[in-house]
C-alpha cells in the first residue's frame, strides 16, 4: 500500500503533462485525488507494522499528517477545475506544455513529494523528499507569471533551499553522534533505530543536529525568524496552492522536527529540544501578531496566521505530555481551518479584484455563502468555539497548566488576545457594510464553495465531537511524541 500511495501521484502526474485536454487532465487531477484519498483509509484500516530499520514506512503520526495532506489536496483538487476552468491561459513560448498542464503535473507531484516526506525514515530520504516538495511547488507559486509571483517563487526557492542545507548539516551531525561507539558502527540511519539506540549516541552532537533540524526545517515550517518566504509565497500564489501550503507542506516539515524531537527525548535530552521549540514557538506568535495588526492585505493576513499555528504547534510539542494530544488535534484543526479560509480568499479575490482590505467591503452582500464561510473560518482560526481550534487550542492551554509553564501559558494567551483583536478589526469591514464597488449578487459556482463548506463543516464537527477512530489515531500519534 505504501507503494500504491507513492505510484498514485506519481503516474497521475506524468499523465497530466501527456494529456492534451483541459477537461481530461482536470478529470486526472481529481481521479488522482481520490484514489490517493482512498489508499490512506484503506492503509489507516489495515493498521500499524513496526517500522523496524525501514525506510519507508508508516505509524500513528505519519498517518495523520498523510490523512491531513490527502484530505486537503482532495478538496484542492475539486477547487482547482473551477479555479483553471476560469483562468485560462495561452501555451507557454515552447508550445509543448500548456502552462495548465505544467500547473496541473506540478500539483500531483506536489502530493506525491509530501507523501514521499512524511512516509520517509531514513533522515536522507526524508531530507530529499522535503527538497522535492520544494522543486515541485515551485512552478505553482510563479503560475500567474506576474513579477511580484515570480519573486516570491524565486524568494521560497532561496530561502528554503538555505534552510535544507542547514537540515543537511543536522544529518551529518546524526552520523558523527553514533560514530563515537564501536557497537553502533553499521547503525542505519532511520529515525527509529536512532531513537532504539539514543542512549548511546554522543550528546553534543545530537544537541548540534537538533539546532539544525529546527532551523532548517523551521524554515521551511515557517517558524520565526526563518519564516520570511512565507508570506509572498502564500500570498502570491493561487488559492488552491496557497491552501496546501498552509496546511500539508508546513506540517511536512513540522514531522521532521518531532522525528529527531522524539530521538533527543530518548537520549534524555528533552529539556534541551523542549525549550527551543516553546521559544521559537512564542516569538513565531508575538511575530505573527505584529504583523496581523497592521495588514493591509488579507491573503498576507492568513500567511502570518500561518506563522501563528506553527507557534502554537511547536508551543505544544515542547512543553510535554500533556500538551501532546492537543497538538495533533491542532495539526488537524490548523489545516482543515486554512485550507478553508484560503479557498475563499480566492472567491473573494476573484469577485473584487483586489487583495487590499480596504476596497473589499460587503462581502455578505455579494457572495452570500462565501461570506458566511469567510466569517465562520475567522470564527474558527480564531479559536472561537464550537470550532475544533477552541477545543485544541484549550486542551493546550490547559495542558500548559498542568505541567507548570504557567508564564509560557500566560504569553500565549497575550499573543492570541493580540491577533484576535488584529483579525476582526480586518474582519467586521470586509464582511459587513456596503460593498465598496458595484458588484451584482450572483450565484456562486459549486467547484468554489462546496470544498471550503467540507472543510468548515469538518472543523466544526470536530469542535462539537471527535469520531471514536480519529480519537485513537490522535492519542496513539500523541503517545509517539511522549515515548520517552
Amino acid at each position: 500500500m505504501i507503494r500504491t500511495l507513492l505510484f498514485i501521484p506519481l503516474f497521475g502526474g506524468l499523465l497530466s503533462f501527456m494529456i492534451a485536454s483541459d477537461r481530461l487532465r482536470r478529470a486526472v487531477l481529481v481521479l488522482t485525488a481520490l484514489c490517493h484519498f482512498t489508499a490512506v483509509f484503506v492503509l489507516w484500516n489495515k493498521g500499524f507494522a513496526p517500522l523496524g530499520d525501514t525506510w519507508l514506512g508508516i505509524d500513528a503520526l505519519g498517518l495523520l499528517f498523510l490523512l491531513i495532506a490527502s484530505t486537503l489536496f482532495l478538496m484542492a483538487a475539486v477547487y482547482t477545475v473551477g479555479y483553471l476552468a476560469g483562468h485560462p491561459h495561452a501555451s507557454i513560448p515552447d508550445k509543448r506544455f500548456s502552462r495548465e498542464s505544467i500547473f496541473t503535473g506540478s500539483f500531483i507531484f506536489f502530493l506525491g513529494t509530501m507523501t514521499l516526506a512524511i512516509m520517509s525514515q531514513h533522515v536522507g530520504v526524508f531530507w530529499m523528499a522535503i527538497e522535492s516538495t520544494t522543486l515541485a511547488s515551485a512552478p505553482l507559486i510563479s503560475y500567474q507569471h506576474s513579477p511580484r509571483s515570480l519573486e516570491a517563487a524565486w524568494k521560497y526557492l532561496l530561502i528554503c533551499s538555505v534552510g535544507i542545507a542547514l537540515a543537511l548539516i543536522g544529518n551529518l551531525a546524526l552520523v558523527v553522534s553514533a560514530a563515537f561507539d564501536p557497537a553502533l558502527h553499521g547503525l542505519p540511519m532511520t529515525f527509529g533505530a536512532l531513537a532504539d539506540h539514543a542512549g548511546a549516541l554522543q550528546s553534543t552532537w545530537i544537541k548540534g543536529a537538533f539546532v539544525f533540524f529546527l532551523v532548517g526545517y523551521g524554515t521551511k515550517m515557517g517558524l520565526a525568524p526563518m519564516h520570511t518566504w512565507l508570506p509572498d509565497a502564500h500570498s502570491e500564489s493561487p488559492s488552491p496552492v496557497s491552501a496546501l501550503l498552509s496546511g500539508a507542506l508546513l506540517n511536512c516539515a513540522f514531522l521532521g522536527i518531532l522525528r529527531v524531537h522524539i530521538i533527543l527525548g530518548k537520549a534524555g535530552l528533552a529539556m534541551f529540544s523542549n525549550q527551543l521549540l516553546m521559544g521559537l514557538g512564542l516569538l513565531s506568535m508575538f511575530l505573527a501578531g505584529w504583523f496581523i495588526v497592521q495588514q493591509t492585505n488579507f491573503k498576507r493576513l492568513l500567511a502570518y496566521s500561518s506563522i501563528e499555528h506553527m507557534g502554537i504547534l511547536a508551543i505544544a510539542a515542547g512543553a510535554g505530555t500533556q500538551t501532546h494530544f492537543g497538538a495533533m488535534l491542532h495539526a488537524m484543526n490548523h489545516s482543515l481551518t486554512k485550507g478553508m479560509l484560503f479557498l475563499i480568499a480566492g472567491n473573494i479575490l476573484a469577485a473584487f479584484g483586489t487583495k487590499t482590505v480596504s476596497r473589499v467591503t460587503g462581502i455578505i452582500r455579494v457572495m452570500p455563502i462565501s461570506g458566511i464561510l469567510w466569517i465562520a473560518g475567522f470564527l474558527s482560526i480564531c479559536g472561537v468555539p464550537p470550532f475544533g481550534t477552541f477545543v485544541s487550542e484549550f486542551s493546550i492551554l490547559y495542558g500548559l497548566g498542568q505541567s507548570g509553564h504557567w508564564i509560557v501559558m500566560a504569553l500565549m494567551l497575550l499573543a492570541l488576545g493580540i491577533i484576535f483583536v488584529g483579525m476582526f478589526r480586518i474582519l467586521i469591514p470586509m464582511a459587513y457594510g456596503e460593498p465598496s464597488q458595484e458588484l451584482p449578487v450572483s450565484p456562486e459556482n459549486g467547484w468554489y464553495v462546496i470544498p471550503p463548506l467540507i472543510l468548515g463543516a469538518a472543523v466544526l464537527v470536530l469542535g462539537c465531537w471527535i469520531p471514536q477512530p480519529l480519537n485513537r489515531l490522535f492519542a496513539q500519534a500523541a503517545s509517539l511524541l511522549g515515548a520517552y
